[in-house]
């Protein structure tokens, strides 16, 4: 699968993540193109779990745009307008979530307007009052890292160590809260 990290800090969220992609067959990928943080308008989004919905997130959902009232209460906004936008998305393209098989499912990180939000293959939201996150088979290592205060690149080199899914090079990026 993948380790991917977020922090939330008073001014910006930093998130990131290691670059394999790991098939079906048991292959190793690593490609620039297939990086597991992109940026949708005023979305950072980072997806482990199932390739395929990770290419549907990253590539074909456009992000509903917060108005000015949606920033106010960014976790509602989530729940009401991405949470929909998204369903009608994997809809539009045939895809389905299985939450009955542990070994398909997608993880998702987004950070909009510099907070950032989980998400599970069953479209709940949650966000966590110390403002550590991390998803993929790696998450385990790299959640304990952080809360042992590793950095970003270090939590990441620790998830590498322990989870034969994840491995460099790692990519980290920001987005300021505005």
């Amino acid at each position: 699968m993948t380790t991917i990290i977020a922090v939330q800090l008073d001014d910006r969220v930093v998130f990131g993540a290691d670059n394999q992609v790991t098939a079906g067959n048991g292959r190793k990928y690593n490609h620039a193109q297939m990086a597991k943080i992109s940026e949708r308008g005023k979305f950072l989004i980072a997806v482990a779990g199932d390739v395929a919905a990770r290419d549907i997130i990253q590539h074909i959902w456009t992000p509903p745009n917060p108005t000015s009232t949606d920033r106010k209460n960014l976790y509602h906004y989530v729940i009401t307008k991405v949470i929909p936008s998204l369903k009608q998305c994997f809809k539009d393209n045939d895809y389905k979530v299985n939450n009955n098989d542990d070994d398909v499912g997608f993880m998702l990180l987004i950070a909009v307007h510099g907070e950032v939000f989980e998400i599970a293959d069953d479209f709940s939201v949650v966000i966590n009052d110390q403002g550590l996150y991390a998803i993929g088979s790696g998450s385990s290592f790299a959640i304990g890292a952080l809360y042992a205060n590793a950095t970003i690149d270090e939590a990441l080199r620790i998830a590498e160590v322990n989870d034969v899914y994840t491995s460099g090079p790692y990519i980290t990026t920001e987005q300021l809260k505005n």
